[in-house]
């Protein structure tokens, strides 16, 4: 009996673990690194959720492209309040309640309530309720954590928000904002010359 317990005990703990991982994957920064830090730098926060990280890698290729000596950032705009917390706490219970399936572990019986209808189904159908309990799981994070945000900004100072203004820059507003912008500090981008507009 302890052998099946700590066998399910552990297989509880891994998937938790996994959890977790994949959850501060999706939310971690990714960063081009090849350059100095001399020169600008424009960071792009987006809703990943809501697919626009398809939009960050097309303006990275066009602005690399333009202009070659610019440092750009792109992460997850996570949003603030309350959705943020539920939504961390649905990870841990999506992953928490897949493991007590996938183990068949007596819930209720622990508790000493008789056994609902729900749990002994899914129980005789662990894969299906595992499934099910994973995808329904994602669809709630995801409208939790959805903001539809495309911000941009550049040197921390923002120059593009798509909360406020409701759509994305073209890349040629993009291009002009970032000229004016730069025409009065210091940075100086060099554009390539062989930048096809």
């Amino acid at each position: 009996m302890i052998k099946y317990l700590c066998r399910n005990w552990s297989i509880l703990a891994l998937i938790i673990l996994s959890g977790i991982v994949v959850s501060n994957n999706v939310n971690s920064q990714e960063t081009n690194q090849k350059f100095g830090s001399n020169a600008p730098t424009m960071t792009f926060l987006y809703c990943y959720s809501c697919g626009y990280r398809k939009a960050f890698e097309e303006y990275e290729h066009i602005l690399l492209e333009k202009y070659p000596d610019i440092q750009i950032k792109g992460a997850n705009y996570e949003p603030s309040g309350l959705n943020m917390y539920l939504s961390k706490v649905l990870v841990i219970a999506k992953y928490l309640l897949m493991a007590l399936i996938g183990s068949s572990f007596d819930l209720f019986g622990f508790f000493g309530i008789a056994q609902p209808v729900f749990w002994t189904w899914a129980l005789e159908n662990k894969l299906f309720a595992i499934m099910m309990t994973f995808f329904f799981g994602n669809m709630l994070e995801a409208q939790l954590v959805s903001s539809g945000a495309f911000e941009i900004s550049l040197n921390d100072i923002p120059i593009w928000s798509k909360l406020a203004t409701g759509r994305i820059p073209s890349p040629q507003e993009l291009f002009s904002i970032i000229e004016s912008h730069l025409q009065f500090t210091d940075n100086f981008l060099e554009k390539n010359p062989e930048f096809v507009k």
